[in-house]
């Protein structure tokens, strides 16, 4: 058993293309300790999406060792996985795929609902979420009468609806011009410290990255 809420051992990841075999990830080995927000740092395409992956136990087919919240992760089957995520793991992705049918508050109840929480409870998370993150007045808003970045913080409300012990953000603020992306981002740290979640958080931005506790590198597939 590890404290750690992720530790990945010699973790390695391998495509074929037209016949040619790829390395995505080779050997990456890391560690994100309970209530560290870690900036995972590389360019566009250095497979910085394929470790969230990982991380976030979306898919199979990697080798070397997968932790989650202390316990080996590595061989679940596709059920079992998708326990795990629903028990520890909140996203929040480039784009922020809000259901365009519900409002601000109702993307924020519905996992909830999943995880099986009462509604009033739900509702009521959800409601004090969003007004953390200046959104009080926008709760009966669907996603296309909202901004991109309310849009987005919606999105990371929804992440850290279930109480998760890690949180993974895929560029969380990349479709964001920078202003918007630096007020994004801020709410985001301030929010995710406030719950005492982890959070590894993938970017090319070396002055967003420059904001958490931790910068790690990923190069030709190793961290650095």
């Amino acid at each position: 058993m590890s404290s750690a809420v992720v530790k990945l051992t010699g973790l390695t990841r391998s495509f074929e293309q037209g016949g040619v075999r790829i390395d995505v990830l080779r050997g990456v080995n890391l560690t994100v300790a309970p209530g560290e927000i870690v900036a995972l740092l590389g360019p566009s395409g250095s497979g910085k999406s394929t470790l969230l992956q990982a991380v976030g136990l979306l898919e199979g087919g990697f080798g070397g060792q997968i932790e989650i919240a202390g316990a080996d992760a590595t061989s679940l089957s596709s059920d079992q996985r998708t326990l795990v995520r629903r028990a520890y793991v909140g996203f929040v992705y480039q784009f922020h795929h809000l259901l365009p049918d519900f409002n601000a508050l109702e993307n924020v109840v519905l996992p909830q609902l999943v995880a099986e929480v009462a509604q009033g409870v739900a509702e009521d998370r959800a409601r004090e979420l969003l007004t953390a993150l200046g959104l009080g007045e926008r709760l009966d808003h669907r996603p296309s009468q909202l901004s991109g970045g309310e849009q987005q913080r919606v999105a990371v409300a929804r992440a850290l609806a279930n109480k998760p012990v890690l949180v993974l953000a895929d560029e969380p603020t990349g479709n964001l011009d920078e202003a918007t992306a630096d007020k994004v981002l801020g709410q985001f740290l301030e929010l995710v410290r406030g719950t005492g979640s982890a959070a590894l958080v993938a970017t090319h931005n070396e002055r967003l990255a420059a904001k958490m506790d931790r910068v790690v590198r990923l190069h030709e597939g190793v961290l650095t």
